[in-house]
Order: C-alpha cells, then structure tokens, then sequence
C-alpha cells in the first residue's frame, strides 16, 4: 500500500505533535508536581475571621483553614500540602 503524499504529511506532523507532546509532559510540566507531598504540623490559630482561620508553618507561607470553629491562641494538628496556602484540620 502506497501512502500519498497528503498522508505522509498528516503522518509526519502527527508524530511531530506526539513527540513534542511527550517532551513537554516529561521535562517542562512533569506529572509527579501535580502530587504534592501532605505535611502534618502542630500549629497555633492566629485569628478567626468568619470562620476562616490563619495559621504560620515553617515552611513560612501562612495557612488558611476554611470552616473553623476554633479561637485565636487554640493549637491544633493541621494537613497541608507542600508549597500549599490551604490546610484541613486533623486533630486537636
């Protein structure tokens, strides 16, 4: 089977885009940063506004704790993600 020249020029491009697709994938946005490590850390709430809560970690960006019910001073175990503005409450 003869391909025509049309098809050699869709084929050629199609595997350009694969191959690009894939060098993109694996060195410019690896998936594995998507997965973000979860880091658990005993923190004192620094205020309440409306039931959002603040928190400091070592990793020096502060936390926002949505839904809580807690007061400023309480400490608590908080989950968050590496690099992550973000935590849930785990424990007291």
């Amino acid at each position: 089977m003869e391909l025509s020249s049309s098809q050699k020029t869709s084929l050629v491009f199609v595997c350009v885009f694969l191959t690009a697709g894939i060098v993109l994938s694996t060195l410019v946005f690896p998936f594995w940063n998507l997965i973000r490590e979860d880091i658990f850390e005993e923190v004192t709430i620094l205020t309440n506004d409306d039931s959002i809560c603040y928190a400091e970690t070592v990793d020096m960006i502060p936390k926002t704790i949505e839904n809580c019910i807690l007061k400023s001073g309480d400490v608590v175990t908080i989950k968050f993600g590496e690099g992550l503005a973000w935590a849930t409450i785990v424990g007291p």
